[in-house]
C-alpha cells in the first residue's frame, strides 16, 4: 500500500488550522485518514472552541488538501451525531440531530469533509475499544477485580466496535480505492459490526469472559446490577439508542461483517493474557 507517514498529537497541534495545512503540504500524501478528533464528550460541553477546532476545523483543512492534491480522504465519525430516539438502528439517510457540543462539531465536520472535497469516505461508528488507550472493557476489568457489586446502565444502546475492526476495514477500503479509483464509490458509512447490545450486558459478557479466563474477578454476576442512566449525572446527555445499520457499507463493498462480540472477545484475549 505504500510509505505511511503516521502523525502523533506531539506532530501537530490540531487547534492550528494553519500547522495542520502545513503538515499535509510538508508530507504531501496520496491519500489521507484522519483517525483524530475531541473525544472527551463531557468535557467538550465546556469547551466548545477546542472541539470546534479539533472536530470541525481541522477535518475541513484536510478535505480542502485532499481535494487539492487530487486525493482520497478517509475520516472517523460518530453516533452521537443522531439524538437517540429511534426504536430501529440509524442509516446513512437518517436525519442527525446531534444533544451534545461533541455530537454536534463531529457533524460539523462532516458536512465540511463532504463540501470541501469530492473524494472522501466517511466512517461513523460507535462504542470503539482496543488494546490501547482507555476504554470501557478495560473499566470494567479493572471495577470487577476491585469491588463486589457494579450498576452499569441498562437503557443505552449501540454496537461495540473494535480498532481492529476499523483498521482492517480502513486499509481493505483504500485497497479497492487504489486499484479503482475511478469507480470507487465515495460517500457516507455507517462502520460497525453485526448486532448490537446495551451497557449491562456488554458489562456481563466482559465480567464473564474474564471469569472463564482466570482473571480476578470479586463481583459475583448477580450484583452487577442494571440501572437506568437517570441515576448517574454526566455533563453531556447520552443517546438512549445509537444502533448504526451497517446494511449499505456490506452491499455497497460485498463485505459480510462478524458480529460484535467476535472482535470483543479477541481484545479481551489480548487484555486478559497480557496482565
Amino acid at each position: 500500500m505504500g510509505r505511511i507517514h503516521a502523525v502523533g498529537s506531539e506532530d501537530c497541534n490540531l487547534g492550528d488550522v494553519s500547522a495542520v495545512r502545513q503538515l499535509v503540504r510538508s508530507v504531501r500524501p496520496d491519500l489521507i485518514i484522519n483517525t483524530a478528533a475531541y473525544t472527551a464528550v463531557d468535557s467538550a460541553e465546556n469547551d466548545l472552541t477546542r472541539a470546534l477546532a479539533v472536530n470541525f476545523a481541522a477535518p475541513r483543512v484536510l478535505a480542502e488538501e485532499a481535494e487539492r492534491i487530487g486525493g482520497l480522504l478517509v475520516h472517523f465519525s460518530t453516533d452521537y451525531v443522531f439524538d437517540g430516539t429511534t426504536n430501529d438502528s440509524y442509516s446513512e439517510d437518517d436525519l442527525p440531530n446531534p444533544q451534545t457540543v461533541y455530537g454536534l462539531t463531529k457533524l460539523a465536520g462532516d458536512l465540511a469533509v463532504q463540501s470541501s472535497c469530492t473524494r472522501f469516505v466517511i466512517l461513523r461508528t460507535s462504542w470503539v475499544l482496543g488494546t490501547h488507550g482507555t476504554n470501557f472493557a478495560k473499566t470494567i476489568l479493572r471495577l470487577a477485580a476491585q469491588k463486589d457489586e457494579l450498576n452499569i446502565v441498562s437503557d443505552q444502546y449501540g454496537v461495540p466496535t473494535t480498532a481492529a475492526f476499523l483498521a482492517d476495514l480502513t486499509a481493505d477500503l483504500i485497497g479497492r480505492y487504489q486499484q479503482e479509483p475511478l469507480r470507487f464509490p465515495y460517500g457516507l458509512y455507517h462502520a460497525v459490526p453485526q448486532g448490537d447490545t446495551n451497557w449491562h450486558a456488554y458489562a456481563c459478557h466482559i465480567v464473564d469472559r474474564a471469569r472463564l479466563s482466570g482473571f480476578p474477578i470479586c463481583v459475583p454476576s448477580v450484583n452487577i446490577r442494571a440501572v437506568n442512566s437517570d441515576q448517574f449525572s454526566t455533563a453531556a446527555r447520552r443517546p438512549a439508542n445509537s444502533k448504526l445499520n451497517n446494511t449499505k457499507i456490506q452491499e455497497t463493498f460485498n463485505l459480510e461483517f462478524p458480529r460484535w462480540q467476535e472482535g470483543v472477545n479477541r481484545v479481551l484475549d489480548n487484555l486478559l493474557g497480557g496482565r
